[in-house]
């Protein structure tokens, strides 16, 4: 699955998620919204994102929840395009905010969502580890 190896790509590892069954799922929901950015029937970016309501007390907005690019297509704007039309759909749909969460070291990934205009929210990522 290209997707598949866009991530393998990318950690340079083997993948340790099922997009296979994800993907699946997300063209079940007629509400989400997930994009791929093909050129030449070749697969070069993904963007997976869903609609969430009434967690924690937000209103209904969406999540990106995992995207990725071709490491040798990168910097040639393709994430920004799959960014845009994740917005141009939410926003045809009333959606008025999109979240995500990216790790705190990740300057690369920080930054790309920066040039996109997200900002730190009200919302704190915190864990616990089992």
């Amino acid at each position: 699955m290209a997707v598949t190896r866009i991530d393998r790509a990318i950690t340079k590892m083997p993948s340790r998620i099922d997009f296979e069954r994800i993907l699946g799922e997300e063209i079940e929901r007629e509400t989400d919204a997930s994009f791929v950015a093909v050129i030449n029937r070749k697969v070069l970016g993904f963007m997976i994102s869903y609609i969430t309501s009434g967690n924690f007390g937000a209103d209904q907005c969406a999540w990106i929840a995992m995207f990725g690019v071709d490491p040798k297509y990168m910097g040639q704007g393709i994430g920004i395009r799959l960014a845009e039309e994740i917005f141009e759909y939410y926003k045809s749909k009333g959606i008025a905010k999109i979240y995500t969460s990216v790790r705190w070291d990740s300057t690369d990934i920080l930054s790309f969502f920066k040039i996109l205009g997200f900002e730190r929210s009200d919302f704190i990522n915190l864990r616990k580890i089992l």
